[in-house]
């Protein structure tokens, strides 16, 4: 498959009605791919044309896998792990999810919202509970589930150092990892890192800086991309993906390989 139709068929699966890319019928006698599933806020989503240049990790991800390892991006702008079940779009994903797919799982951003309930979950109680509802519910289906540290915000202090924003959230997840026996692919950590190496200045062309906004939260393409290539790495090093699932993890993806599709109507 081509560079561009690959790029084509990520956009288009985005776009579907949730569960549609996993439910169109495969050619008779092909071997259904697995494919890899994203429940998610808004750093992970799709964007379309009318939010370029921001850009979710999950729109760069396809750019690291093998072209028969799709990816279904279900993450959604302003969602917690609360908000994300109680609004049925778990369901929805355990309605297309088969046997021998991914379930990754990356909130937190929106859970720290305190003075919103209809997000806000506590990290050693409530985040807790509803990420095993996303860990049982793929289990159930056959699934294996992969939980994933929150991506850093960019933050640094008066010394120019970066500074962790999630409190308690990473904690909490890696502990629940550990205690389940789930893949832990510890974002988190390694995007705090990342900025830290690139500094305050250079960590602006990695967000959504533009002429009229300075975002701290959201990327655009290099950001993106950037935080894609972290995690196929740890898909990687957890052994949730075998090395010959993943490509180009050492060579550059320019950012005019990022698209964003009319907005759905």
């Amino acid at each position: 498959m081509s560079l561009t139709r690959r790029q084509v068929t990520s956009a288009a699966l985005a776009a579907l009605p949730l569960g549609a890319a996993a439910a169109a019928p495969a050619h008779a006698g092909a071997r259904r791919p697995r494919t890899v599933y994203i429940a998610g806020d808004s750093t992970a989503a799709q964007k379309y044309s009318d939010a370029a240049p921001e850009t979710g990790w999950g729109m760069a991800l396809p750019f690291f896998l093998r072209s028969g390892l799709p990816v279904a991006n279900h993450a959604v702008n302003g969602r917690s792990s609360k908000s994300f079940v109680d609004e049925g779009r778990l369901d929805a994903v355990l309605a297309a999810i088969r046997p021998g797919d991914f379930l990754l799982v990356q909130f937190a951003h929106n859970d720290e919202k305190t003075t919103d309930p209809t997000r806000y979950t506590e990290p050693w109680t409530t985040y807790q509970e509803y990420l095993r509802r996303y860990i049982d519910g793929a289990r159930a289906k056959g699934a294996r589930p992969v939980l994933a540290t929150p991506v850093e915000r960019r933050r640094f202090d008066a010394a120019g150092d970066a500074q962790p924003t999630h409190g308690e959230y990473p904690a909490a997840m890696r502990a629940l990892a550990a205690e389940e026996g789930v893949a832990l692919l510890d974002v988190q950590a390694l995007s705090l890192a990342l900025w830290q190496r690139l500094g305050v200045e250079a960590t602006k062309t990695y967000f959504n800086w533009t002429a009229t906004e300075q975002d701290n939260t959201h990327f655009n393409p290099p950001g993106a991309i950037a935080v894609a290539r972290l995690v196929a790495r740890e898909l990687v090093r957890t052994r949730v993906l075998a090395p010959h699932d993943v490509i180009r993890l050492h060579d550059a993806v320019p950012a005019s390989w990022i698209t964003w599709p009319a907005p759905l109507s």
